[in-house]
């Protein structure tokens, strides 16, 4: 494997897929993306837009789900891209519990002066007024989560009706939502999902009201597929560790591109989100292959080996080009080649 690397390397290199093009531009801020750290969740998100998709800059995402199912990787991976990107993450932690070592394996380096733990809806909010970071990069507000918020009114003498803090959400959105279009922000907050009271409707809700999934422009829900549980021999006893998670990500509401796309996503907790996994099993399930192969190299049956591949060969790239353009082909074959409607 070693000596076929580099020589693969350069076999895939100097036939690569196509560069970067984006495509034509329509409504909404698409000038820079930003990765959630999964080539096929960009995709889901906004890949009909521009090529690779991602998050555009000036919106407010909320991502929502089950404890455990990736919310905060997610938001650490998007925290991560942001500040690559030139742009500065203040990450706010209403539940004061980040494990900043954590954050670092998504490339997100936390600074004492963007780092918060706010204790109402309002001092979420406050961090908007007037910050001007001076770049034209896209800056980002990440909380974690929305739903670990209290108010003034419960923190003084509590909230009998238990409705203020969905009354403060609304409030402080109405006033925020054209803020963060106008400088080109991107916030992003995590929810936990409740079991309903109300024996009518969904089964589980976010907390906070309705105006969160209102005012948002994209709203991922979560969900834990499975968990990884390799096994190992040792002393001639078999023993197993959960080393991560699979999850899928549904998109809920999209206002970037089109809905109801969903991507799956592995999750090492040592690593973070293993992209080169998923791309590899995507493209090898799509184009009906046997073994795992990019760009009509074949790198073999094992998933493992074919990933030690690619790392060391540095094919990253050359794997998401050929995921990209796998995933446009499937995306066209579902033009509606209509005439517009007569009205």
């Amino acid at each position: 494997m070693k000596r076929a690397a580099p020589s693969l390397s350069k076999q895939i290199k100097k036939h690569a897929t196509t560069p970067v093009k984006k495509k034509p531009e329509v409504d909404g801020n698409i000038e820079t993306m930003i990765s959630t750290g999964s080539t096929l969740l960009d995709l889901a998100i906004c890949g009909g837009r521009v090529r690779g998709g991602g998050i555009p800059g000036g919106i407010l995402v909320e991502i929502f789900g089950p404890h455990s199912s990736g919310k905060t990787v997610l938001l650490c991976e998007i925290a991560g891209a942001v500040q690559r990107g030139g742009g500065v993450a203040k990450f706010l932690d209403p539940e004061a519990r980040l494990n900043k070592r954590f954050a670092s394996l998504f490339g997100f380096k936390i600074r004492k002066d963007h780092y918060h733990i706010p204790n109402t809806v309002t001092q979420v909010f406050k961090h908007l007024d007037g910050w001007e970071p001076g770049s034209d990069s896209i800056h980002g507000i990440f909380a974690d989560s929305l739903a670990a918020l209290s108010t003034d009114l419960e923190l003084e003498k509590g909230d009998k009706m238990g409705q203020r803090r969905a009354k403060e959400f609304s409030e402080q959105l109405r006033i925020y939502c054209r803020t963060i279009v106008a400088k080109n922000f991107i916030m992003v907050g995590s929810n936990q999902v409740r079991e309903s009271m109300n024996s009518y409707g969904p089964k589980y809700k976010a907390p906070g009201g309705e105006a969160i999934g209102f005012y948002s422009s994209l709203r991922l829900r979560t969900s834990i597929k499975e968990k990884i549980r390799p096994k190992k021999t040792m002393g001639g006893k078999e023993v197993s560790r959960v080393t991560g998670v699979v999850i899928q990500v549904d998109v809920f509401k999209n206002s970037t591109w089109e809905p109801d796309r969903d991507a799956t996503l592995t999750i090492n907790y040592k690593y973070g989100i293993d992209d080169i996994r998923e791309n590899l099993q995507f493209v090898k399930h799509y184009k009906g292959h046997t073994q795992y192969v990019l760009d009509g190299c074949i790198l073999g049956n094992s998933l493992e080996k074919s990933i030690q591949i690619i790392e060391k060969a540095d094919l990253e790239y050359e794997l998401r080009e050929e995921t990209i353009d796998l995933w446009e082909a499937i995306e066209a074959k579902f033009i509606v080649e209509r005439k517009p409607k007569k009205r």
